[in-house]
């Protein structure tokens, strides 16, 4: 799996009139890790929390003009000024995408730039060689649900505690957030699950999450 190039992102993802996209480069980092804090001060704890330390920078993303590694960050720009990160993680060995980070400048929300980001990744995968994609989104609000669903990705269901978040009384507790995927194969490309395999509950789940996909699975 090979990362697209910046050239390669813009013609995938076409954004709103205004606004712009680069690579991360390693002197952007000061100013990412500062403006983070401001756009979404929530990230001080969980997954997210990583894109506050420079060492993850170092150690797991690819920047500008740097070796390819397994997490990549872009940054949107309006008239110069940096206004949102998208960040993803590849899985090479199961051809897969983990829409890791999407965060933008609470000024520029109304701007359709995650629309364009989120709509934008399933030709991103493809164009990086994955088969499958797939990501957290948290129920504290019922925006980001709410794109995923447009851009047709299947909730799968829920991982109770797998994250951590601030609470309204400013605790730190763990929260449900919802799983959404998207297959980018043919449903005859996938093994499907004989039903007397599973238990009554699993087969009872695969049949009302996959009625629609399981058209093309074997009888």
């Amino acid at each position: 799996m090979r990362w697209a190039t910046i050239d390669e992102l813009r013609q995938l993802v076409p954004l709103p009139a205004g606004y712009e996209v680069e690579q991360l480069r390693r002197g952007d980092v000061p100013e990412l890790i500062a403006a983070l804090e401001c756009w979404h001060p929530d990230i001080r704890v969980g997954a997210g929390s990583a894109y506050l330390r420079h060492a993850f920078y170092d150690d797991k993303v690819t920047l500008s003009g740097e070796a390819e590694r397994d997490t990549y960050a872009v940054v949107f720009r309006h008239a110069g000024r940096m206004v949102g990160l998208w960040s993803w993680e590849r899985e090479p060995d199961a051809l897969a995408i983990y829409g890791r980070l999407l965060v933008i400048d609470p000024q520029h929300r109304g701007a359709r730039i995650a629309v364009a980001a989120m709509l934008g990744t399933e030709r991103l995968a493809r164009h990086c060689g994955a088969e499958f994609m797939y990501v957290m989104a948290t129920l504290k609000m019922p925006q980001m649900a709410q794109a995923m669903e447009r851009a047709g990705y299947t909730l799968l269901g829920f991982l109770p505690g797998y994250d951590r978040e601030v609470g309204a009384d400013g605790s730190v507790k763990r929260v449900f957030e919802a799983v959404y995927a998207k297959v980018l194969v043919p449903a005859s490309a996938l093994l499907w699950p004989a039903p007397e395999h599973m238990t009554p509950r699993a087969r009872e789940l695969f049949a009302q999450t996959f009625a629609r996909a399981s058209t093309g699975a074997p009888q």
